[in-house]
């Protein structure tokens, strides 16, 4: 194992020992909104909206002189419209058909675009300036063949290995610029599970979420992801984090501190493979134990 594996290490134990320590997201909430009225979408519009952050309708970008992107889909929002209609009615006393008006719901929808689809419009979401760290930039534009990383969703970041591509919300989206680079160095470090990677995935492997070894490829991300931090010089920055979400997962796994050392051993795969060291053969127990 090299240096920086235990130095790591050392310092997410030592974490631990402090006891439960609450993780914190480092970038703040945007759910979906209408990118004028700035008015949150609400009920099950947030299940029917695929991202985060602002969207607008077919006619507010063409008064605010923007552009639809080409192969851009819309998605639906949802209403109930009130309207008074005229029915009749039979008085029960006097047994005469009389009209009277009746309130009632319908239930309408509208298309939406999200801003990441349109072209010549600012995003007027809250921004934080933040200077880019060399180092870590050095790390991802080293990465040789690393997924494309894009910034659509404001609200999530992912790594999907069926498009493999990652999606984190902008730098100037985050509290601390350090906790850009570490949630990064997260996603990166699974897209190195992809099968034409380090194969930790499962070719065609969809959904693998609350089962024992996707709690393990938890740790081999959030492992490596610290490693990484560290070769940056951003370690002592992002480790009281990183530690937290490593104890989230590993209540999944019964508390097992082992499950730490067994993920490292993945993580420092994971971390080579990106700075472009040669790996060594892994044993077939090393693989079945990382296969996720």
């Amino acid at each position: 194992m090299s240096k920086v594996h235990d130095i790591v290490l050392e310092k997410i134990l030592r974490q631990m020992e402090k006891g439960e320590i609450p993780w914190i997201k480092g970038w703040g909430s945007n759910p979906p909104i209408n990118y004028v009225t700035r008015k949150p979408y609400t009920g099950i519009n947030i299940l029917l909206l695929s991202k985060g952050g602002e969207y607008l309708t077919f006619r507010q970008i063409q008064q605010l002189g923007g552009r639809i992107k080409k192969g851009a889909k819309a998605e639906i929002v949802v209403f109930f419209k009130p309207y008074t209609k005229i029915v009749e009615e039979k008085d029960p006393e006097t047994g005469e058909v009389v009209e009277k008006e009746k309130e009632s719901l319908v239930l309408r929808y509208y298309h939406v675009f999200h801003i990441s689809d349109t072209e010549g419009i600012p995003s007027k979401l809250k921004k934080i300036e933040h200077n880019p760290i060399e180092k870590a930039e050095k790390i991802i534009a080293g990465y040789k063949d690393a997924p494309k990383i894009i910034h659509d969703d404001p609200n999530k970041a992912y790594y999907s290995a069926v498009k493999d591509l990652i999606n984190i919300p902008a730098k100037d989206l985050f509290y601390d610029i350090h906790e850009y680079y570490s949630t990064l160095f997260h996603e990166i470090i699974h897209s190195t599970g992809h099968p034409k990677r380090l194969g930790r995935f499962k070719e065609n492997e969809r959904h693998i979420f609350g089962s024992e070894t996707y709690s393990l490829e938890e740790l081999v991300a959030e492992i490596g992801a610290a490693m990484l931090c560290e070769h940056t010089g951003i370690a002592e920055k992002t480790i009281k984090n990183s530690t937290a979400y490593i104890q989230t997962w590993l209540k999944r796994l019964q508390d097992n501190k082992n499950w730490i050392f067994i993920a490292a051993g993945g993580a420092q795969k994971a971390v080579d493979y990106v700075l472009g060291i040669k790996l060594e053969k892994e044993s077939e127990k090393e693989k079945d134990l990382l296969c996720v």
